[in-house]
């Protein structure tokens, strides 16, 4: 067989692997919704979780106004401030790292990068599946 045959054939193959995962994954999803919406039809009938439910409810709702008050410090408004800005910071820098790790893979072919502090590490890419627009 030639090298295009060969990788014909394994795009097929991959490709009938990607949708039979899709599929079981339709299915393992469907059955865990029916699941957990059974799960939580015992809970809303169970009145001792009902009333746990309910004081927790007005615990979180105490919780809640008690943190709005401290937020709204001066002190408080400025450190939510700092960390927005290096949560945009981190966000940028990952974007940007992934492009550089890319065109380093591309230009060594290697997926492996020694550190400045002379520890290897991997180069890895995480994929997922969603329905197209």
């Amino acid at each position: 067989m030639t090298n295009d045959t060969n990788q014909a054939l394994n795009l097929l193959s991959v490709e009938s692997l990607i949708n039979s995962s899709t599929s079981r994954f339709e299915i393992l999803d469907k059955e865990y919704k029916e699941q957990k919406s059974m799960l939580d039809a015992i809970l809303e009938n169970d009145t001792e979780y009902q009333e746990a439910a309910h004081e927790a409810a007005k615990l979180a709702k105490i919780k809640t106004i008690a943190k709005q008050k401290v937020m709204a410090k001066p002190e408080s408004s400025h450190l939510v401030e700092k960390i927005g800005d290096f949560q945009g910071q981190i966000k940028e820098l990952k974007t940007a790292m992934s492009d550089y790790l890319a065109q380093y893979v591309a230009l060594s072919g290697s997926t492996q990068i020694e550190g400045a502090d002379g520890v290897l590490r991997q180069i890895i890419y995480t994929a997922k599946l969603v329905k197209s627009k």
